[in-house]
């Protein structure tokens, strides 16, 4: 061995190397891909997540978790994620998870309900859901204000908040047969539907709502008048039956009808929320409002059933007024009670129309006290007269009864008065009463017993002449019979006289037939002197 370096085998060096500040491996790539996709769909998830909402319904009939769907307009806009019985169990709280899009239809007027098959007096619904199963249906609100948890609805709204047309307002002393949905009519044509209704405040009456579709809603105007049109409206009055309908709906399950008044202008269109008065019957709603009007009292003495206000006030077979009040009043000055009747007097009812189109005021507008005067100094009264024998019923009629007694209107009472007389029935009963008065002076006891007298005598006077029979039955009719046997002997001696193989008849014939011939031998010879008048002096000739 030498010490020669240069044999010595060769040491490698280190060199250093600077070291990397980060590096990711391969195998980590896939892991952190998946992550980022993972967080961007959880992302995308919770971005294009809707709102979550609980609605507060009566009881889940017809619903389930997970499967019932929520639409509006029959677009699925989300679904039952959850239902719950309140901790008070008066109610079940179904939570719901909706699209993002739906976000926008929850404002505080917002209303839910569940649609299922519903069978109404006037509609069948939700027949569809037979098949696709129960759903919970939306109409979305219009306030600004958001809401998350609801109240829903028993039934369906009868009309959404996106239907054309407007709603109004009717104030009604009773609701009577209506309900919510039942229809509106307009000349007997479906308008409308009432939406809602509720007692007032003083339970004094009820407050209805309606709404009328676009385009009628134009047809509500100022001058409209709205009435029941429930059921059969049947009246007995003085001009017989009348029978009145809208549709077979209203009769079954009623209705609202209104239109304006007949005599009158229709007047604007109103806005929608505008109030009227809900009539009880037609009659009531289309009577005369506004026009002129004068009060009168009348005092009668005869009873007042069947007169009540309504009654017409009427002259001569034309309707110029109706009866407003019947009462009772105590008169201090004479200690009596007396029943006044106050009746409304349309003086426009008696102008005159000479033309069409051209009216002219009646004295009865003008000047009422100088008519009125003049036609009580000729007779005219006030009468109650009967509408209806088999009802009862009565009314005013106004007239001229020139042998009525005198009598003034005193103008300085408010209302005046004007005088009266009996009425016909009255007249009947008065007279009736007289002469069951003068039958009551009659003396019957005396006639009876004079009546009894002479039938005794009358009863003798037939002993009498039966006994009288009894002697002609003893002495007189065996004599009458023996005459009648006498009298047939001669009929049969006479019967054999007169037969034809009698002797009688046979030299009766032999006579006759010689008279025969007497007879002909005249006739010839006045035949023979008719042609020779000359044999009476000559003789008759040979030759002849």
């Amino acid at each position: 061995m030498t010490d020669d370096p240069s044999d010595k085998p060769s040491i490698p060096q280190a060199v250093p190397v600077r070291k990397r500040r980060w590096a990711i491996s391969l195998v980590w790539i896939i892991p952190i891909v998946a992550a980022l996709v993972g967080g961007w769909v959880a992302l995308h998830y919770i971005l294009s997540r809707g709102p979550t909402i609980t609605i507060d319904f009566k009881n889940a009939e017809g619903l389930e978790a997970t499967k019932t769907k929520v639409r509006y307009k029959d677009v699925d806009i989300g679904t039952v994620t959850a239902i719950e019985i309140s901790r008070d169990r008066s109610h079940v709280t179904v939570t719901a998870q909706l699209a993002k899009q739906a976000e926008n239809l929850l404002a505080e007027d917002t209303r839910f309900w569940v649609v299922r098959p519903r069978v109404t007096l006037n509609s069948i619904t939700g027949l569809g859901t037979l098949l696709s199963g129960a759903y919970i249906g939306v109409d979305a609100g219009k306030t600004p204000t958001d809401k998350r948890h609801f109240a829903g609805l028993d039934i369906p709204p009868p009309v959404t908040s996106d239907s054309p047309g407007k709603l109004f307002q009717l104030k009604a002393e009773d609701i009577g047969s209506l309900y919510v949905g039942a229809p509106v009519f307009f000349r007997r044509v479906p308008v409308g539907n009432v939406t809602n209704y509720k007692l007032d405040d003083d339970g004094k009456g009820v407050t209805l709502e309606i709404f009328v579709n676009a385009p009628h809603d134009k047809l509500v105007t100022a001058n409209s008048r709205f009435w029941h049109a429930s059921g059969i409206d049947i009246s007995l009055g003085g001009s017989g039956v009348k029978l009145n309908t809208e549709s077979i709906t209203s009769i079954i399950a009623g209705g609202i009808s209104f239109q304006p008044p007949p005599e009158g202008e229709p007047g604007p269109v109103v806005p929608g929320n505008t109030s009227f008065i809900l009539y009880a019957d037609k009659t009531a709603a289309l009577k005369r409002i506004g026009q002129e009007t004068q009060t009168y009292l009348l005092y009668f003495s005869e009873s007042l059933r069947g007169l009540s206000p309504g009654a017409p006030v009427d002259f001569r077979g034309i309707v110029i007024g109706e009866v407003k009040a019947v009462s009772v009043e105590y008169d201090r000055d004479s200690k009596e009670l007396r029943f006044p009747v106050e009746i409304n007097i349309y003086p426009e009812q008696m102008r005159s129309r000479y033309r069409q189109g051209s009216q002219q005021m009646s004295m009865m507008e003008r000047e009422p006290h100088a008519l009125l005067d003049r036609l009580v100094a000729r007779g005219f009264r006030a009468q109650l007269k009967s509408a209806n024998l088999l009802t009862g019923q009565l009314y005013v009629a106004l007239d001229f009864f020139p042998r009525a007694p005198k009598a003034a209107i005193d103008w300085g009472k408010n209302p005046a008065v004007l005088p009266t007389v009996a009425g016909a029935l009255e007249d009947i009963q008065q007279t009736l009463g007289d002469i069951a008065a003068k039958l009551d002076k009659v003396p019957f006891d005396t006639i009876g017993t004079n009546m009894n007298q002479t039938l005794r005598s009358l009863n003798t006077t037939l002993q009498s002449a039966d006994k009288l029979v009894q002697q002609l039955d003893a002495s007189v009719l065996p004599e009458v019979k023996g005459t009648i046997a006498e009298a047939r002997k001669t009929l049969g001696s006479a019967q054999q006289t007169l037969a034809t193989d009698a002797p009688v008849q046979q030299d009766l014939r032999e006579t006759l037939r010689d008279v025969g011939r007497a007879a002909q031998s005249l006739r010839d010879l006045a035949d023979y002197l008719n042609r020779h008048p000359e044999s009476l002096i000559r003789g008759r000739r040979e030759k002849d």
